[in-house]
């Protein structure tokens, strides 16, 4: 086979350019990927942030809630 002028410059050419379509793609599967897992992680937090945990305990109307606490309740309020 005959050495042709440019043949070698030209598969280099070829093989960066499919080198940096093949980050670009993996760079947008990341970015993708990241953003979605942003958003589940987000609405988690957020969901948790909006939900009283205990609210009978918040307004002090628990059942069976310990006795030191009823009594730390009464004796700031007797005060």
């Amino acid at each position: 086979m005959p050495y042709q002028v440019g043949s070698s410059a030209q598969r280099i050419r070829i093989g960066l350019t499919g080198l940096a379509i093949a980050f670009l793609l993996v760079l947008l599967g990341s970015v993708v990927s990241r953003s979605s897992r942003d958003n589940v992680n987000n609405a988690a937090v957020q969901a948790t942030e909006n939900e009283p945990s205990e609210p009978l305990a918040e307004m002090g109307v628990a059942p069976g809630a310990s006795e030191s606490a009823n009594n730390s309740t009464n004796n700031s309020s007797n005060k």
